[in-house]
């Protein structure tokens, strides 16, 4: 898929998965830029966010990662990918919510808003570490 063997891929969303788990654990909400460079320290050739296929590639990424977890989980670990400026997700992530029946294709701005800040706390409920105790 997008110029990558089918093992390829297979470890691309192998890696994001492990790498969302891991941002999930911190309480973290990372950018597609983090997770691009995430993925190139595990040996994987980046996307190039100038080219539209590159972009696609990575939507693609996380739709699959998605895919990938949400029957084992109920939540979109995609969910706490944002773009880097912006407190939001991709439209491809609400895309994938509406075909996966979890938001209505009427869905305000508002709404989605609503339910991607629900998602991300629902990720960061299922993988965070609970916290320390203090003293003893």
């Amino acid at each position: 898929m997008f110029g990558r063997s089918d093992d390829e891929w297979d470890a691309i969303v192998e890696d994001a998965i492990q790498f969302l788990k891991d941002q999930a654990r911190l309480r973290r909400v990372t950018t597609y830029t983090e997770l691009n460079a995430a993925l190139g320290r595990r040996g994987h050739r980046t996307f190039d966010f100038a080219e539209d296929n590159e972009r696609r590639a990575v939507g693609a990424v996380l739709s699959h990662v998605t895919q990938r977890t949400i029957g084992q989980t109920g939540t979109m670990l995609s969910a706490i990918v944002a773009y880097l400026d912006r407190n939001d997700a991709g439209p491809g992530f609400y895309a994938l919510a509406v075909d996966l029946g979890l938001l209505p294709n009427t869905a305000s701005g508002d709404d989605k808003l609503a339910f991607w800040s629900d998602q991300v706390g629902k990720v960061h409920a299922l993988y965070a570490r609970p916290p320390r105790k203090r003293g003893g």
